[in-house]
């Protein structure tokens, strides 16, 4: 069995050279054992070769002994090769990016209809406007359509259903009518800042997160070590965005179902958490707070004093809206039993986040997979089991008073350590290497993969966001639910379009 390369030191770029390489089919029987062993996949792309070939990457996780697996294979255009997601759905995303963007066929991949529609796809004749759509036939059946163009300012996708009179049969999400080529421009620029920005804008309400996944990545391959202040800052603002967007989506719930006490509470809260933040680095988002190598932002005692003080009150304003919400029947009567997503399925998908853990699924690269300062928070996931709308709501009830606790623990220790370094944008990266950033983001693991050329210039830049396995959960939740509860279904996932539009 071809073996991959056990990366367990990330901090440190691999050399390319040193990456294990197979052809395709060796490559093929090492997936396969190695995710029937319960590894999976966190990131999973090809890069045009010589020839008309490709390599293709391979990045693995191992829970159990919190380390990542990283292989490679050649894969030959020539001919259709078999297919991974036939056995394990969890890779369709993947395989089906391979297929709209490169000349790789596959013999058998069950699902081969375009995933993003990105601006540098092969063929260029599929649209969004002319997008594959399933279709049942039958006289008591009909379809509804909405958007790409919705009522408010989010962004574009297509939701095409299949009822039965009022009751869901089957959803499916088309996405892809931003191309902007995120990825691309990535490594079209040397200047280090605007790639940090670009990271800041995958996904606009993960800026830190994302900004703190290519800060990681970058920081790998110009040799930098992350300095215990500077860890302690990157996890406490990862904490501050999942505070306000835990706060924000509680609050959008409360408001579908009408529940407006709830829901003005959840806002006013949310409020005082990004303006928190905003006081700190000047942005509610946290933008420009992560950088590479250090930060522009140090944290003082003043904003030690304002984080803790504002906190505080957060926590204690929200554990008393949660009272509510679970006191009131009739929110209860909305969340229970609807939107189902069953542990069997999360897995199958690949789902992680919160999605995954409100239906019994362990996925958190907090505790798995420890990063920055949460390697001495022993951090313990939260989960619940039932897979409904409501468990997706617990989720984020008993994660933003756990967020907070983890902030006041770190603002204790800010003072035991020496302040953050400055930005470094001008370090020379490692050529010829490769550098993998993990995040658990507030929506879930996100994975950039770096790639630099013989030069130490970016090359390759791979981005995932947790949206790319989430969006088929949703999918699945609706299925046997009123149309009228898609809204509430939707918002208890709370995906991204622009973080799978790349």
């Amino acid at each position: 069995m071809q073996q991959f390369l056990t990366y367990t030191d990330r901090s440190c770029p691999i050399r390319l050279a040193e990456l294990p390489h197979a052809e395709y089919t060796a490559f093929f029987e090492t997936m396969q054992t190695y995710l029937a062993s319960g590894l999976r996949c966190a990131h999973y792309f090809a890069t045009p070769d010589h020839g008309g070939a490709y390599t293709i990457y391979a990045v693995l996780l191992d829970d159990e002994t919190h380390s990542v697996r990283i292989g490679t294979a050649t894969a030959v255009a020539a001919a259709p090769i078999p297919s991974l997601t036939a056995i394990y759905p969890a890779m369709h995303p993947f395989e089906r990016a391979i297929a709209e963007t490169t000349t790789i066929r596959y013999a058998d991949l069950p699902w081969d209809k375009p995933l993003r529609l990105p601006y540098d796809r092969t063929d260029r004749s599929q649209n969004p406007f002319n997008y594959p759509f399933y279709s049942i036939e039958g006289e008591a059946l009909h379809e509804v359509h909405v958007g790409p163009i919705h009522a408010g300012i989010i962004e574009p996708g297509s939701f095409r259903f299949i009822c039965n009179g009022e009751r869901v049969l089957h959803l499916e999400i088309a996405l892809g009518f931003q191309h902007r080529g995120i990825e691309h421009l990535m490594t079209a620029t040397d200047n280090r800042l605007r790639q940090a920005m670009l990271a800041e804008a995958i996904a606009g309400d993960s800026s830190v997160s994302h900004g703190r996944t290519f800060a990681a990545t970058i920081d790998a391959l110009a040799g930098v070590q992350t300095s215990p202040r500077l860890a302690i800052e990157r996890t406490i603002a990862l904490e501050m965005e999942r505070v306000a967007m835990h706060l924000a989506d509680t609050g959008a719930l409360c408001g579908d179902i009408g529940y407006q006490l709830g829901q003005v509470a959840c806002e006013a809260l949310r409020t005082i958490t990004i303006n928190t933040t905003q006081r700190w680095c000047g942005n509610r988002f946290g933008k420009g707070l992560v950088r590479p190598g250090g930060s522009y932002f140090p944290i003082t005692a003043a904003t030690v004093e304002s984080i803790r003080t504002q906190m505080s009150d957060v926590k204690r304003r929200y554990l008393e809206i949660v009272n509510n919400l679970h006191a009131t029947p009739s929110v209860l009567a909305r969340f229970e039993d609807c939107g189902h997503l069953e542990m069997i399925q999360a897995e199958a998908i690949g789902a992680v986040g919160p999605a995954a853990r409100a239906s019994g699924l362990l996925r958190d690269l907090r505790s798995t997979h420890p990063f920055e300062a949460y390697a001495d928070l022993a951090h313990e996931p939260v989960t619940e089991t039932t897979g409904d709308v409501m468990a997706r709501l617990n989720i984020r009830c008993r994660e933003v008073p756990q967020s907070i606790d983890h902030i006041m623990t770190l603002l204790e220790r800010v003072t035991e350590t020496k302040p953050s370094e400055k930005p470094v944008f001008t370090q020379a990266l490692a050529p010829a290497s490769l550098a993998i950033g993990l995040t658990e983001g507030w929506r879930g693991e996100i994975c950039h993969v770096a790639i630099t050329d013989s030069d130490g210039r970016l090359a390759v830049y791979r981005i995932k966001d947790p949206s790319l396995h989430n969006w088929l959960g949703l999918a699945l939740a609706v299925r046997g639910e009123g149309i009228s509860d898609f809204p509430i279904c939707n918002k208890s996932f709370n995906l991204s379009y622009c973080g799978h539009d790349l």
